[in-house]
């Protein structure tokens, strides 16, 4: 391994696990969860429409000329912990259209619920993040006050500390309840988000990691070099940082060198800086789930037959038969701790870019290393149909 972590511990497949992670993270800044992520994207009401009728999302909440807010329009949709707003903008000018512009459809905002967005961006900031903005009181009329600050994080992407203690409305001043939305998909688990994931330049890895180690006060939970994450062509190196509750993961990735180019280098070709690259969403029905997405348009990865040729000598039994998650191409791996489903998307935009994972955890703290060659090799299918490889 290129690392040692304190108290980590290698398991079989190479990976080095950190057992002393969430005692190890700091509290100085408490992170209740994440409150919403926001995509900034060309067409808000489209992209509402989506997660609608693929993914099972409500719409809850607008934003836009019919609430006085003249420089864009928001829609906010929910699934049980899950909360998603999808934000364009209205005119050809500003932050946001310069955004989409360069970066296609991307997340922009990764945030946060505290109890004191204040003492959140504070120590943030004295810390080394740069701020995004400032402490700041936004008066909801009746439905009270929310409180909000931001920092930047990796590339353009900013965590907005949000208190809602004092707040009753929907979302948040500015969005209007939507009271009789459009029927949502029905018969998916999609439960909360499990993490987030980042990609970084060369290089990069390591400055973010102490990032989020110095001004988050997250501890690093797994690393995983080219010597784990790699197929004949191609590699990637990544490191798990959490919080100190763990409701917090955020993988970070960065390319490694090989004889082609990776899935994450291309991601940076294209979204043309560090990004959030995928969004996992935990599930307790897998299978139904896939099932479900599979059957509303949603296209995921698939996997060779000689995965699931190996897979029960490997994984043994995971409650679901082989022939079903060859099936729905879904993937499984088992640590110490037992075992995951999982499987992705292929990326939901143009661009190659931004993809979601849906993830069933029964034990397992780790994020399918055991699965990294065989998707690697599937993704490489991808990156050779695009000419990207």
């Amino acid at each position: 391994m290129t690392e040692t972590i304190s108290k980590g511990v290698a398991n079989q497949t190479g990976a080095v696990i950190n057992k002393d992670a969430f005692a190890e993270a700091k509290d100085f800044l408490p992170l209740n969860g994440i409150d919403h992520v926001e995509f900034w994207v060309g067409n808000a009401r489209q992209a509402s429409a989506y997660y609608r009728a693929l993914w099972g999302f409500t719409p809850v909440a607008f934003s836009g000329l019919e609430t006085g807010i003249r420089d864009r329009a928001s829609y906010v949709l929910r699934r049980n912990d899950i909360t998603l707003v999808v934000t364009a903008p209205l005119t050809p000018d500003g932050e946001i259209a310069e955004h989409v512009r360069k970066h296609g459809d991307g997340v922009k905002d990764i945030a946060f619920a505290v109890d004191d967005v204040t003492a959140s961006w504070r120590e943030t900031t004295s810390r080394g993040a740069r701020s995004a903005m400032e402490p700041a009181e936004m008066d909801g009329g009746e439905d009270g006050i929310l409180r909000r600050s931001a920092v930047f994080t990796y590339g353009e992407v900013r965590h907005s500390f949000i208190d809602r203690h004092d707040y009753h409305g929907v979302f948040g001043p500015g969005y209007r309840r939507i009271k009789k939305p459009a029927r949502a998909a029905q018969g998916l688990s999609l439960l909360e988000i499990d993490h987030c994931v980042g990609n970084v330049e060369l290089g990069d890895m390591d400055r973010f990691v102490e990032f989020y180690k110095d001004v988050f006060g997250f501890a690093q939970l797994i690393h995983y070099d080219d010597k784990v994450i790699h197929t004949d062509y191609s590699a990637l190196m990544s490191k798990v940082m959490t919080n100190g509750n763990g409701r917090i993961k955020f993988p970070i990735n960065e390319p490694a060198s090989g004889k082609k180019k990776s899935q994450i280098q291309e991601f940076l070709d294209w979204y043309l800086d560090a990004g959030t690259q995928h969004i996992a969403l935990r599930t307790e029905d897998i299978v139904g789930t896939v099932r479900g997405l599979r059957e509303n348009g949603v296209e995921f990865l698939g996997m060779p037959h000689a995965y699931y040729e190996t897979l029960a000598d490997r994984v043994g039994d995971v409650g679901v038969p082989m022939e079903t998650l060859e099936v729905l191409g879904i993937e499984a791996d088992r640590d110490e701790e037992g075992y995951l489903l999982q499987i992705f998307t292929r990326p939901i935009q143009d661009r190659p870019t931004f993809f979601f994972e849906i993830i069933e955890r029964h034990g397992s703290r780790g994020f399918g290393v055991g699965n990294f060659k065989a998707l690697f090799e599937a993704i490489e299918i991808e990156q050779a149909r695009r000419g990207n490889l």
